[in-house]
């Protein structure tokens, strides 16, 4: 399965952008929508399940973690507040049928502070205490936490899998993505292994943030490691439009990533299916 995030072309989804996007997706050949869940009330869960069950669409759901959205190092109030929100997130999926909820669910994006070896140990610990109640409600529903490793720039809590596996409670699984591995690992397939089960949903992209294939990353091997681990979910293609000023401020999309965000997904799309069907052939 393949998909596409709606951040591709609008910030913040609404019911009406979601309307006139997901007819263009479903007739492209895409499988999947992901919705990113902002503010709750942007855009209604029943009205969009309705909407995507007629055009074939399955789902997938991002949560957000603007500056105040906080599950570490902050206050009780905050942490609560969070966590309702993680909920909310949670019941959106429920209702749109997504397996997951992915994204960097442990702090705001773009915060980034030093820590000892030592406050990086009591850290993880608050995180898991805190995740935990999150987790077993998604769970009691179907749904799975996946919670996402940031390059550097946009965290300073988890950017590798090695990190995100002591950081996070065992039951809670975790969400990749390539930008950011290119990044931080060492070796993106290696990660993929040993990331294994516990992966809940995959993001690629360019490693420009542009259509996947027109860079340098390794998608074959890339492809094989996904095969290799029994991952069965869908590779999501995220990236932003730099016409937003909200979401080209926040990541960092200074210039056109290609000839339109149309051709973006397009072109990421075809290039996903080729690598599918070549890896399918040599297996």
């Amino acid at each position: 399965m393949i998909g596409v995030n709606t951040w591709v072309w609008v910030s913040p989804l609404t019911d009406d952008s979601l309307a006139a996007l997901a007819p263009r997706i479903a007739e492209w050949g895409f499988d999947v929508v992901e919705l990113p869940v902002e503010h709750p009330g942007d855009w209604d869960p029943g009205r969009a399940a309705a909407l995507l069950a007629g055009l074939g669409l399955g789902a997938s759901v991002v949560l957000t973690m603007p500056p105040g959205r906080e599950l570490v190092a902050a206050s009780p109030q905050g942490v609560r507040e969070t966590q309702d929100y993680l909920r909310h997130c949670v019941d959106v999926a429920v209702t749109v049928g997504a397996p997951a909820v992915s994204g960097p669910a442990y702090a705001s994006v773009g915060r980034a502070w030093r820590m000892s070896p030592d406050e990086r140990r009591t850290l993880y610990a608050e995180l898991r205490e805190n995740l935990r109640p999150v987790v077993a409600y998604a769970a009691e529903r179907g749904v799975q936490i996946g919670v996402e490793p940031l390059n550097r720039y946009e965290t300073s809590v988890i950017n590798t899998v090695e990190q995100a596996l002591e950081a996070l409670p065992e039951e809670c699984g975790l969400a990749l993505d390539t930008y950011h591995m290119n990044i931080e690992e060492k070796d993106p397939l290696r990660a993929v292994r040993l990331a294994g089960d516990r992966i809940a949903h995959l993001q690629v992209c360019g490693t420009d943030r542009g259509a996947p294939g027109s860079d340098h990353f390794d998608w074959p091997g890339f492809a094989a490691a996904v095969h290799d681990v029994g991952y069965r979910g869908p590779l999501v293609i995220e990236s932003f439009t730099a016409g937003n000023a909200t979401i080209a401020t926040a990541a960092s999309i200074w210039r056109p990533l290609a000839s339109s965000q149309d051709a973006l997904a397009t072109e990421g799309l075809a290039f996903l299916r080729t690598l599918a069907n070549l890896h399918t052939s040599t297996t």
